[in-house]
């Protein structure tokens, strides 16, 4: 199977929605641009900041098939896959065959606490359910799951699981990723932003990062740099990104990502709810952390 284009810098696509929460394209067909013009070297649609768990069957579809038509394969199109049970992913997956992407991205399920060998059955019933090749995406923080290393070394040996995302924080499980699966063709991509270039480091491919709806040349940057043997101006991207990833606590998850947006002029519309946009005083320091790097001018405003 093919899997030399996963790698490099993958933002999980913002999804712009009108005051009914129904995908709005003219804003996702402008994101998808803004990142194209960054440099990205994919795009997930339906990511965790992609807001997929807010909207309905029809809507997420209509949100893949204007990031694929949009997209017009310039860069590959990842589709992100959160439902609960084997048997609504596996009618996932093939609807994203479907709708002609390059791969999909599957978290474990919501909710539930499956130990390996049900999250084993469950990933290897989806893989073996599509031709796509698929990527793990291991987010504790979020799941009530953690995809340990013997995990994800067994899952490896499927033949279309291809990758994994590992928005962990825990170096050392990301670097076990890589240490077990590394003569697998086995592709692990960071998913904290601050640790884009320790995952490169260790042997990573590349990251899925939501600060690349913001700002996707400074996150290119970090992975260009490293690849170019220029460790000095990849770490010193890295710290230059570090304060709009730390920022990410000034609202509701995935709030912040979809307010800075607005405050570059993307036009995004809100949060879905329950969530809501940050408060004033910290919409304030978004705005500063903004201008601090160089994002946006002092006294913009969108």
């Amino acid at each position: 199977m093919k899997t030399d284009f996963v790698h490099g810098v993958i933002p999980p696509l913002l999804t712009p929605v009108d005051g009914e929460e129904r995908v709005e394209e003219r804003g996702l067909r402008r994101m998808v641009e803004h990142v194209i013009a960054g440099g990205v070297h994919g795009i997930l649609s339906l990511g965790s900041n992609g807001e997929f768990f807010g909207l309905d069957p029809e809507e997420q579809e209509r949100a893949v098939a204007a990031t694929v038509d949009q997209v017009a394969g310039r860069v590959p199109v990842y589709a992100g896959i959160g439902a609960i049970s084997t048997r609504e992913c596996v009618r996932a997956a093939r609807r994203a065959g479907r709708q002609g992407v390059q791969a999909i991205t599957m978290l474990p399920p919501m909710f539930l606490t499956p130990n390996d060998e049900e999250l084993y059955r469950h990933f290897r019933t989806v893989a073996e359910s599509t031709d796509l090749p698929m990527l793990l995406y291991n987010n504790p923080d979020r799941m009530r799951a953690n995809l340990s290393a013997n995990l994800v070394e067994r899952l490896a040996d499927v033949p279309n699981i291809v990758g994994a995302k590992d928005s962990s924080g825990d170096l050392v499980l990301t670097e076990e990723y890589i240490r077990r699966t590394r003569s697998k063709n086995f592709r692990v991509m960071a998913g904290r932003d601050v640790m884009i270039l320790g995952t490169l480091a260790y042997g990573g491919a590349g990251c899925v990062a939501a600060t690349a709806n913001i700002v996707p040349a400074l996150v290119v940057e970090i992975y260009e740099k490293f690849l170019a043997g220029d460790l000095e101006g990849a770490r010193e991207a890295q710290f230059r990104l570090a304060p709009l990833r730390m920022a990410f606590n000034l609202g509701s998850f995935p709030v912040v990502t979809k307010d800075a947006a607005n405050l570059l002029g993307l036009r995004v519309g809100e949060p879905i709810l329950p969530n809501s946009r940050c408060t004033e005083p910290n919409m304030a320091r978004l705005r500063k952390i903004l201008v601090g790097m160089g994002a946006l001018k002092e006294g913009e405003t969108a």
